[in-house]
């Protein structure tokens, strides 16, 4: 099952051009559509689930079927707690690029690269640094 906190882009990779600028006009604008659609995926799902939560809530006589829907509507819940801390990093990621911090790592300065702020938009250390910081978070258990 795809994880719902996974981006559903739909955008065409950026083209990198030979000797341009890291971060440049276009890459911002590129990164900022992709921050912004994601965002706007995430609240409409925030709007579904409150939808479907009000709908569906009603007295059932039966405890199996209000605990299966309390279960449901927990699950639900904590993903979309998950979602607004997304939402809150995002918002980051875009104040991060009014800034002009986009884009490099906060760990030790580096460009985080195109290709892997593509995959992954709200990230903030470069591979080098991510790996470090799992091996320390796996070693200290």
């Amino acid at each position: 099952m795809k994880d719902p906190l996974e981006p559903v882009l739909n955008f065409t990779p950026y083209k990198e051009k030979k000797g341009e600028e890291y971060m440049n006009e276009a890459q911002v604008v590129h990164f900022q559509g992709i921050l912004n659609d994601w965002k706007k995926q995430l609240m409409e799902e925030v709007d579904r689930t409150l939808d479907h939560m009000q709908d569906d809530a009603g007295n059932f006589p039966d405890p199996n079927d209000r605990a299966s829907q309390e279960s449901e509507f927990t699950l639900e819940l904590r993903t979309r707690d998950r979602e607004r801390k997304l939402i809150k990093k995002i918002d980051e990621a875009l104040v991060a690029l009014e800034s002009d911090d986009y884009g490099y790592c906060e760990s030790c300065g580096v460009e985080i690269g195109v290709r892997r702020l593509e995959a992954r938009p709200t990230a903030t250390l470069c591979i080098d640094c991510k790996v470090l910081d799992e091996i320390r978070e796996k070693q200290q258990g």
